[in-house]
């Protein structure tokens, strides 16, 4: 079974690089019509999915280990 469209909109919007305050908060509500809140919690249980990691193997690594070294400082 492979990704939806919605959560491959999501990777797909992380790989990209955003210049300037707000701009990925603004792309999020203008491109994918989620509160960035909600995109956030979306794409943590993203990268908990094989799925994911199967259909983008890069960008879920390292934003995986973006999040343990977030809770590692916790």
């Amino acid at each position: 079974m492979e990704l939806g469209h919605r959560e491959q909109a999501i990777l797909a919007l992380e790989r990209r690089s955003f210049t300037g305050p707000g701009a990925k908060e603004r792309a999020i509500r203008e491109e994918l019509g989620l509160a960035p809140v909600r995109y956030y919690q979306l794409l943590n249980a993203l990268l908990d999915d094989e799925r994911a990691l199967a259909h983008d193997p890069v960008t879920v690594n390292r934003l995986r280990r973006i999040r343990q070294a977030r809770r590692a400082e916790r």
